[in-house]
C-alpha cells in the first residue's frame, strides 16, 4: 500500500533504529517543520480529502461477513490527521528530536512529543498542494473515465482513486478472447443466476445491469435509479442477489423507516462510510416505498446536510447504488419513476425447500472470498469485451428523465452480449405506483360521477359525506386521513392543486382560479373526452369543452 518516496521529496536523516529523525526547536519551528513533512509525506499511506490530510490504514476486527445481509466492510480506510493520531503516527514513523543541554551542560538530542496545540496548528491549513488527493477507497477494479479498467492494487492517480486488493482475483484482460467472453456469459446466466425464479426475462436484464452499475460509474458518469429487488414469497433469493452487489464492491445495511427525518439522518450517516452500495433489507411485506428525501437522493449527484451532532454542513459525492428488498413491496410519489425493478416469482409454497440448484447452497457459496472473484472476473470480463468493441450505447431503451444515460449504457452493455428485456417490465411495473393507483381510482370515479363540471375542494369534499342508510358513492377512492377519516377541504384543496396537469392513466386534473374569490375550481378531464389532445397553443382557440364556466359561476369556497 505504502508508495515510494519520490527523487524529489526531502530525505530526513535516518537514526539508529530506522527512523528518519526530524529535528525541531521552538514552537514555531516545530510547526514550519511539522508542516513540511506532512505535506511531504513523512509519514507513509497519506492522502488529502478536501483540503484534510487522512490517512488510509487496515480496518481491524471488521471480520467476513457471515451471510448476504451483513455490513460489508472495505478492508482500508480513511481517517482524518487529528492532533492525538498526528502524535501517534510521528511517535510510530520517525524520530522528533529537540537539543537540550544535559546535567554537564553538554547539548544532547532528546526524543520529543510536540505539543498538541503545535500539532492542532499544523493541521489547520486546507492547502496541501504535494499530498495526493484520495477521491475514494474501493475494493473490485472499476473503469476509468477512459475506458480502461483500473485493476492494479494500490493509488491510481489517473482517478485518485485506492484499490485495495483481492487476493483470489487475477488480473484479466483488456481485450478477452471470444471464448473468454462465452464463458464469462455461460457461467453467469447458466450457472450463477441460472436458478433464480425471475418473473421475466426483464428481471433478469434489470439486475445485470445493478450488479455493473457500481464499476462502470466512473466511465458513463451517470446517475443510476433506485433498484428494488421484490419478490411474492419469503425464501425466493433476494438477499442472495442484493448480497452479491454488496460483497463485490462494500455494502452498509440499513432499516428502512417511513419518518423522513430518521432516513435523512440515515442517508448522511451511511454516505460518510466508502462503499459502494447500500441496501435497505427486508422492507416489511407490502411496505410502500415513498420518501421525498430518497427521491431527492437519487437525481442528485450531492448531498448535503448537517453532520450529526454538529451545526457544520457537509456534503458528500452520492456514488453508490441504492437498493431495496422485500416482498410485494410498492412506490409511491415522485419514487416511481425513479425505481427501477427485479421481481421475483418462486410459484410454490415453499421456495426455501427447491432443491437440484446448480449452484447448491449460493447464499453460502457467495460468502467465500474465492467464489467472489470469479463471479467478479467473469463480470470484468464482459464489461471488458464491451469497452474494447467501443462501449456502445443503446438507442431503444426508454427514456428516463435523469437516469437516460445510465440506460443507454447499460442497455448497450447487455444488447452487446445478446442479453434482452432490459427494462421492458417498465410499464408492468408501473402498477406498483401506489400513489398513481390511488388517485387514479379517485379521478375516474370523481369523472364519472360529475363529469367535466367544474368543483371547488369545500363541494367535492361535501359530496362525499356519508348519507345514512346510503352505499358510498365514491365506493372507498376519495382520500382520507392515515385515521380513515375524510380529509378538511382545505388538506384537500392543498392534495388536489400539487395534482393539476399531472396524468394518472387516460385522466388528468384540470383547474381555474376566480380572480375575484381567488378560489380554485378543479374538474376531471378524460383522454376520450375529445378526440385529439393538442398541446396549449396561443394561436389555437379553446373548445368550450377545454374552458371551464365563468370565474363569477364558481361558487365561492
Amino acid at each position: 500500500m505504502t508508495e515510494p518516496r519520490s527523487s524529489t521529496r526531502p530525505m530526513w536523516p535516518v537514526g539508529v533504529d530506522g527512523r528518519p529523525k526530524v529535528r525541531v526547536t521552538t514552537d514555531p519551528d516545530a510547526i514550519r517543520v511539522l508542516t513540511h513533512a506532512v505535506g511531504n509525506r513523512l509519514l507513509p499511506d497519506t492522502y488529502v480529502q478536501d483540503g484534510v490530510p487522512v490517512v488510509v490504514e487496515a480496518v481491524s476486527g471488521s471480520g467476513d461477513p457471515t451471510a448476504g445481509d451483513d455490513d460489508v466492510a472495505l478492508p482500508l480506510s480513511a481517517s482524518p490527521l487529528r492532533p492525538p493520531l498526528l502524535a501517534s503516527l510521528l511517535a510510530e514513523h520517525a524520530s522528533i528530536v529537540q537539543s537540550e543541554d544535559d546535567k554537564k551542560g553538554n547539548h544532547v538530542e532528546v526524543e520529543v512529543s510536540p505539543k498538541r496545540e503545535v500539532l492542532g496548528s499544523v493541521l489547520a491549513r486546507r492547502s496541501w498542494p504535494d499530498l495526493p488527493v484520495l477521491r475514494r477507497i474501493i475494493s473490485t477494479p472499476v473503469l476509468r473515465p477512459d475506458g480502461t479498467l483500473l485493476q492494479q492494487p494500490g493509488y491510481d492517480p489517473a482517478t485518485g482513486f485506492l484499490l485495495a486488493g483481492r487476493a483470489h482475483l487475477e488480473p484479466v484482460p483488456e481485450r478477452p478472447t471470444a471464448e473468454q467472453v462465452e464463458q464469462a456469459r455461460e457461467f453467469l446466466l447458466e450457472r450463477f443466476l441460472h436458478d433464480f425464479p425471475w418473473r421475466t426475462p426483464g428481471d433478469r436484464a434489470n439486475y445485470l445491469g445493478l450488479l455493473v452499475t457500481p464499476i462502470i460509474r466512473p466511465f458513463t458518469r451517470a446517475l443510476s435509479p433506485f433498484g428494488v429487488i421484490d419478490a411474492t414469497m419469503p425464501g425466493s433469493g433476494k438477499t442472495i442477489l442484493s448480497g452479491c452487489v454488496g460483497l463485490l464492491v462494500g455494502q452498509r445495511v440499513l432499516t428502512w423507516t417511513d419518518s423522513e427525518e430518521e432516513l435523512r439522518k440515515a442517508i448522511t450517516s451511511v454516505l460518510a462510510d466508502q462503499v459502494g452500495v447500500t441496501v435497505f433489507d427486508n422492507l416489511e411485506e407490502g411496505a410502500v416505498i415513498n420518501s421525498a428525501n430518497l427521491a431527492r437522493l437519487v437525481t442528485e449527484r450531492t448531498w448535503t446536510d448537517r453532520r450529526l451532532g454538529t451545526n457544520t454542513a457537509s456534503t458528500f459525492p452520492n456514488d453508490r447504488l441504492w437498493l431495496a428488498t422485500g416482498n410485494n413491496l410498492r412506490v409511491g410519489g415522485d419514487m416511481a419513476s425513479r425505481t427501477v425493478w427485479v421481481r421475483l416469482d418462486p410459484d410454490c409454497p415453499r421456495p426455501e425447500a427447491r432443491s437440484g440448484f446448480t449452484i447448491p447452497n449460493l447464499d453460502s457459496w457467495i460468502l467465500d472470498p474465492a467464489n467472489q472473484a470469479t463471479v467478479l472476473r467473469h463480470v470484468l470480463t464482459l464489461i471488458l469485451d464491451w469497452t474494447a468493441n467501443g462501449a456502445p450505447t443503446s438507442t431503444s431503451v426508454p427514456q428516463m428523465r435523469q437516469f437516460t444515460r445510465w440506460a443507454q449504457h447499460i442497455g448497450g452493455f447487455l444488447e452487446h452480449h445478446g442479453i434482452g428485456g432490459f427494462l421492458t417490465n417498465a410499464e408492468e411495473s408501473r402498477e406498483l405506483d401506489d400513489d398513481a393507483t390511488e388517485w387514479q381510482a379517485f379521478l375516474l370515479r370523481w369523472h364519472a360521477l360529475h363529469g367535466t363540471k367544474p368543483m371547488t375542494a369545500n363541494e367535492l369534499r361535501a359530496s362525499a359525506e356519508p348519507e345514512s342508510g346510503t352505499p358510498d358513492p365514491w365506493v372507498g377512492s376519495f382520500p382520507t386521513t392515515e385515521t380513515g377519516k375524510l380529509q378538511s377541504a382545505k388538506s384537500l384543496g392543498r392534495n388536489l392543486t400539487g395534482q393539476i396537469g399531472r396524468w394518472r392513466g387516460d385522466v388528468v386534473l384540470r383547474s381555474v382560479k376566480d380572480t375575484h374569490t381567488k378560489v380554485h375550481a378543479y374538474w376531471v378531464e378524460r383522454q376520450s373526452d375529445k378526440p385529439t389532445l393538442l398541446k396549449s397553443n396561443p394561436q389555437t382557440p379553446q373548445t368550450p369543452q377545454d374552458q371551464p364556466p365563468p370565474a363569477e359561476t364558481i361558487p365561492a369556497f
